[in-house]
């Protein structure tokens, strides 16, 4: 235990007993208040110092645009602590099966209003973050976790699918909100069953689609391929988006594309860096994402073909 954390919430008056919750895949830990006369969510980000403003800075543009986040009790910024409200153990990856239709269309609501959100001074999902995403791919999945390198003809055949696959994803409208991870794992329910959204400190401005393919093609829980494409046009209707079914459905699949890519190295990584193993588990479900996209398009045959030997 963070013995600064201790004396801080001894210095805040909210000594009390503190449960270790679920870490995510960050160097953030949290831990559960259990007293007497408070409790809460205390968030220990001193490994990580510099996300606690922008966790603050972006929790309050996501309540201005009229989004349930958790709310924020007091923090600490020169050692990295918050302490929040308490919202439970419930996530949308655990009611799933209940009735889907009505837990992903308050995720779709919430994503609407997400997209709403001030984006003033927020970093763009730009060309050259696409690509340095998805080269977390060569580096971590195929070289580091697969040991294999690929050779000068397979290393051009990706390069010209990365940058047809930016292309493509900048191709679609940009300048809203992105959550970056908005998926059934960082979003959850509150005593009154509302939606909460949590872990957005990483936000940028980029594409229409980027959060709705995180939350539809989510790589922890897979949905049958009607519903994620009945619900991404009904998405589109609800946005008011003014573009056929098959444009709209090659924005998101190349959007999905380009995520999937960087989660593989993203997930190779955490096991191989940080020794996270578990997130290995989640790999063939993001490989066949990718597979099943490359499957649909002629021109990412080649890709297909690179990461299947691979």
């Amino acid at each position: 235990m963070n013995k600064k954390l201790e004396q801080w919430l001894e210095q805040i008056g909210c000594e009390g007993e503190l449960e270790p919750v679920a870490a995510d895949a960050s160097f953030r830990k949290y831990y559960r208040l259990k007293s007497s006369m408070h409790s809460g969510i205390v968030m220990d980000a001193s490994a990580q110092k510099e996300s606690v403003k922008p966790f603050i800075d972006i929790e309050h543009r996501l309540y201005e645009a009229g989004v349930r986040v958790a709310k924020i009790n007091t923090f600490n910024l020169e050692e990295g602590f918050i302490f929040m409200e308490d919202l439970g153990n419930t996530h949308l990856a655990d009611v799933i099966n209940d009735d889907q239709e009505l837990y992903y269309g308050k995720a779709i609501e919430s994503l609407i209003k997400m997209q709403n959100a001030d984006t003033e001074g927020l970093p763009l999902y730009d060309e050259a973050f696409l690509r340095f995403e998805m080269d977390l791919m060569q580096e971590w999945y195929v070289e580091k976790h697969l040991g294999r390198i690929l050779d000068t003809t397979e290393q051009a055949t990706l390069d010209n699918a990365l940058e047809y696959i930016t292309s493509e994803v900048l191709a679609q409208p940009q300048s809203v909100f992105v959550h970056r991870d908005y998926h059934s794992r960082n979003l959850m329910f509150g005593c009154t069953d509302d939606l909460v959204v949590i872990d957005f400190q990483d936000a940028r401005v980029g594409a229409v689609t980027y959060d709705l393919v995180s939350l539809l093609r989510d790589v922890y829980v897979e949905l049958h391929n009607c519903d994620v494409e009945r619900m991404a046009l009904h998405f589109r209707d609800m946005k008011g988006l003014d573009v056929d079914d098959e444009t709209f459905m090659r924005w998101f699949d190349f959007t999905g594309l380009q995520r999937h890519l960087k989660i593989l190295g993203i997930f190779a990584r955490l096991s191989i860096r940080d020794g996270k193993d578990g997130y290995l588990d989640d790999i063939p479900l993001t490989l066949k994402y990718v597979l099943d996209v490359c499957g649909k398009y002629p021109e990412l045959e080649e890709l297909a073909n690179i990461l299947k030997s691979a």
